[in-house]
């Protein structure tokens, strides 16, 4: 909400009905100057009316304005707004998503599945405040993208950046899992989980997934799998990003859901397919209501400051004058 935390400054608006008074009393009046209007055998000075008249009234009308930003700048405009501060952590989730060729598959609802992925996880994060999010990618090899963050602003900008086949072709998903659970066993969450989403099966890495689900599971993480898209043939299109080379066809999708399964059930979580767009976000937004837990928070009122927009709004009707009067009215100044 804006306000003004100088209100007083306002009094100095009363200058302009007490120059006009002064003025109309002859107690304060304009300087005037004789000036020669011709020379001799010279160019007879000429009064153009209507055009520096106008001229002359935009300028008095601009001045005034500049003289009323100079005014509100000076009564300090600010704009508030209340922010959610949580004051004990409460969930944390990160996401361990695929991003092997097969996750550009368009047959989630006339997107692909790595579009869905990217939305959908958006739109969760945006109707389910309190939670800290972060990012895995995994490949041929697995990367952090994000740990878990309260900063939602980044959170967006790090999913955005997720592309099909930007850690190789491969889906490495037992290191993908076991990044995971690294980054979250420190937290001191009351709730920790992963959520793979992923269209295929290990083929990839070092690590087992199994072997990462057993490491979840002695750490109190819960994992949930998500079975991406849906099965028999699909359309595939793609650009590599390492390449640049484009790749077009048709995918045979059948991910073997019984590893996928052991996965979620060695930690304690759940596996489920999503073959819709609104299947997915579903199912993540049923995932993120079952993880949340009641948490303390306070609000925290944040000040904008303003007054630097009323300055340069009146530099620049300043600016505006100057030029009216030198060079419409070629007045020196």
């Amino acid at each position: 909400m804006p306000h003004f935390n100088n209100p007083a400054a306002f009094v100095l608006i009363l200058l302009i009905p007490l120059l006009y008074i002064l003025r109309r009393l002859k107690i304060f009046k304009r300087l005037t100057i004789t000036a020669v209007l011709a020379d001799w055998n010279g160019k007879v000075f000429e009064w153009k009316g209507k055009s520096q008249n106008f001229f002359s009234s935009v300028a008095k009308v601009l001045f005034w304005l500049a003289f009323l930003c100079v005014v509100a700048a000076l009564a300090e405009p600010v704009i508030t707004k209340q922010e959610k501060i949580y004051t004990n952590a409460n969930t944390d989730i990160l996401f361990v998503v695929d991003t092997s060729p097969s996750m550009a598959a368009r047959d989630m609802d006339g997107t692909t599945r790595m579009d869905a992925v990217k939305n959908t996880v958006k739109q969760m994060a945006r109707q389910n405040e309190g939670i800290r999010y972060g990012i895995v990618a995994l490949g041929d090899e697995a990367s952090v993208f994000l740990p878990p963050t309260g900063d939602f602003s980044a959170f967006l900008k790090k999913i955005d950046e997720l592309k099909v086949g930007i850690l190789g072709n491969g889906s490495a998903i037992g290191d993908g899992l076991s990044t995971a659970v690294c980054h979250l066993v420190p937290s001191s969450a009351q709730q920790k989980c992963i959520i793979l989403l992923t269209d295929g099966e290990n083929n990839a890495g070092e690590i087992h997934p199994e072997t990462a689900a057993e490491l979840a599971f002695s750490n109190g993480i819960r994992i949930y799998v998500v079975g991406t898209g849906t099965k028999g043939i699909v359309p595939l299109e793609y650009t590599d990003p390492l390449t640049g080379k484009n790749y077009s066809g048709n995918l045979d999708s059948n991910f073997n859901s019984a590893s996928l399964k052991r996965i979620a059930q060695k930690a304690q979580g759940s596996y489920i397919e999503a073959g819709t767009y609104l299947q997915l976000e579903t199912i993540l937004n049923s995932i993120a209501k079952s993880e949340n837990v009641t948490q303390n928070f306070i609000y925290r009122t944040i000040a904008r400051p303003l007054y630097s927009i009323f300055l340069f709004a009146g530099l620049i009707l300043i600016a505006a004058v100057w030029i009216l009067k030198r060079v419409f009215l070629k007045e020196v100044l």
